[in-house]
């Protein structure tokens, strides 16, 4: 066939973004380039979508994904487009998880969403499927589709099923508490052994409501996935549909440009927020919700999650609060039960765009979810009859966080602490405090200078919380830091506090024995110091040194925001 004849033939939209590299007698050598990799005259008349996969063996979150991504492309290719599949990182929290290892987690958000913009900026995609996996993933993909504003849609490799241990359901969460029970005396290491070989039964991502589940509903929410794609478990056929259907709709989306800026507004973000506080979802959350508005330039202030919170009541009771995990909440519906549950509650802005096209109150007359009124289940809860009343996400401030601190709140009691602190200068030691079986009732535990610049990275700290659940302090004993806490962390623990100790909070001028206030209700958290003596204190103290000064973490480092702001490092987006 000529070029001509070609020309002729094509029914390429002449505004598609890859006609730059497919088009054109000067396009020869392109052409010829992918005519390499087997695709045809067809492939080149069509729209180029993009598959971001993250697949690897370091975790079982990602171990699945490339044949996720090959049911993917075939629905992208059977809808008639021509998808090119490409590969970014991932990192496996719960392996780096108590190692220095784990401040790459929060660096690795930012280096997905960096690769995926540059590869489908560079190779001129017309659209994306985006793939996440472990924590990070998802809201590293999305971040890259709100950059390139490319048509996109977000697509989950979905949770692992539950493992079995003593005739009762248990996940990860379980393992790393059982580290505890083991110090304290409670659990044998023959039991733990026998835990830690049944409690990931495959492949998926950790399958209670932690970080990825939390993110891959609130993907739902935000309208960058289609309803119901978020409960699908990993190792089910259909996770697989899911796919293939998330490549048939991206190509509806290519062809009617529809993009993230389309349909992410403050509404959207609101959506997300209602979803968040209602299943009880991952603190971190709020860090990658704040990092998502700001790359989309929607303008998300750290209170509005309080303001949500209290008139959104918390309705699920799943992991690491409850015992129920993500395949629970598919067997009944998925997300969309909650969804709808919130919507006919005019929790929920039903007007809110979706991917689709379609609204989210039309999108959730499309897909019809079971009320939970209808559900003989104990762990889904009417509006009107809550699990608690208030949401599950508490923004404090005072002058210990004056641009606020995170915390999720998993049981109704022990709201208010007062005491003395016990500081310590980094995860590592206060593990070793705990480990020794130091702490007690009544223990207000600080770990700083493991904050977003500080750390670097905002290292997760599920090794010091669940070995303190594990001793049975959950909810008598308080931790606070200016890093982060894993999404199966419960129980009296604050993290995101701002700002951080490195950059000079107030957090940095805690001692050991000063008295802390902490009052969930009234979203308190001070110190009983007065504002002289914090910024006394804080001049008397040596400028920290960076614990880096090389790589990827003196880079990460230099360029981090504070957490109040997501953490960002793009300086497009809206940060400090």
């Amino acid at each position: 066939m000529s070029q001509q004849e070609r020309r002729e033939r094509s029914e390429k939209d002449p505004d598609l973004r890859s006609n730059e590299v497919t088009e054109g007698i000067e396009k020869a050598p392109h052409r010829a380039m992918f005519r390499a990799m087997g695709y045809d005259d067809e492939d080149l008349a069509s729209p180029m979508v993009g598959v971001a996969n993250p697949a690897a063996d370091i975790t079982p979150c990602n171990v699945h994904l490339d044949d996720v991504a090959d049911a993917a492309y075939e629905g992208i290719d059977d809808a008639g487009g021509m998808p090119i599949e490409f590969g970014t990182i991932t990192i496996s929290d719960a392996i780096s998880m108590g190692t220095e290892g784990m401040k790459a987690s929060l660096i690795s958000r930012e280096v997905i969403a960096d690769s995926v913009e540059l590869v489908s900026f560079g190779e001129r995609m017309d659209g994306l499927v985006t793939i996440g996996g472990c924590d990070k993933n998802m809201p590293g993909m999305m971040m890259a589709s709100i950059r390139t504003d490319l048509p996109s849609v977000f697509l989950y490799g979905g949770s692992i099923m539950p493992g079995e241990h003593g005739g009762r359901e248990i996940t990860i969460q379980n393992v790393f508490e059982g580290v505890g029970a083991v110090a304290d005396g409670d659990m044998s290491e023959d039991e733990l052994d026998e835990m830690e070989r049944n409690a990931c039964p495959g492949a998926g991502s950790c399958g209670g409501m932690f970080t990825a589940n939390t993110m891959a509903s609130i993907s739902e929410a935000l309208g960058f996935a289609p309803l119901g794609s978020a409960s699908p478990p990993a190792e089910h056929e259909s996770r697989y549909d899911v796919a293939r259907e998330s490549g048939e709709l991206v190509l509806d989306v290519v062809e009617n440009d529809r993009r993230p800026s389309d349909f992410l507004t403050i509404e959207s973000f609101e959506n997300a927020i209602a979803l968040q506080v209602a299943v009880g979802g991952s603190t971190n959350a709020v860090l990658h919700l704040l990092a998502l508005a700001a790359e989309a330039g929607v303008d998300l202030d750290i209170e509005r999650f309080n303001d949500i919170s209290a008139r959104t009541p918390k309705i699920a009771d799943l992991q690491p609060g409850g015992e129920r995990v993500m395949n629970d909440l598919h067997e009944v519906g998925g997300v969309p039960v909650v969804l709808k549950a919130l919507l006919d509650a005019d929790l929920l802005h039903g007007d809110a765009l979706t991917v689709t096209g379609n609204t989210m109150a039309e999108e959730l007359e499309a897909v019809d979810p079971p009320s939970i009124d209808e559900l003989d289940v104990d762990y889904l809860y009417p509006v009107d009859d809550p699990i608690h009343e208030r949401g599950a996400i508490r923004i404090l401030s005072g002058n210990l966080a004056p641009d606020g601190a995170v915390i999720k709140i998993t049981g109704e009691d022990h709201l208010h602490h007062e005491g003395p602190v016990r500081v310590f200068e980094e995860e590592s030691s206060a593990m070793q405090y705990v480990q020794e079986g130091n702490v007690e009732t009544g223990d207000a535990i600080v770990i700083r200078n493991e904050g977003p610049r500080g750390g670097p990275g905002m290292r997760e700290m599920l090794g010091v919380t669940s070995a303190v659940a594990g001793q049975g302090h959950s909810e008598d004993v308080a931790l606070l830091t200016d890093g982060r806490f894993s999404g199966a962390t419960r129980g009296f623990s604050i993290g995101h506090v701002a700002p951080e100790a490195f950059v000079g909070g107030p957090i940095a001028a805690l001692e050991d024995g000063d008295t802390i206030t902490i009052d969930i209700d009234d979203h308190e958290l001070s110190i009983d110091l007065s504002d002289e003596e914090i910024e006394q204190r804080l001049a008397d103290r040596d400028d920290p040194e960076p614990t880096y000064t090389n790589g990827v973490l003196a880079k990460y480092h230099r360029d981090f925001g504070s957490a109040a702001n997501g953490a960002v490092t793009n300086p497009g987006a809206k940060w400090d």
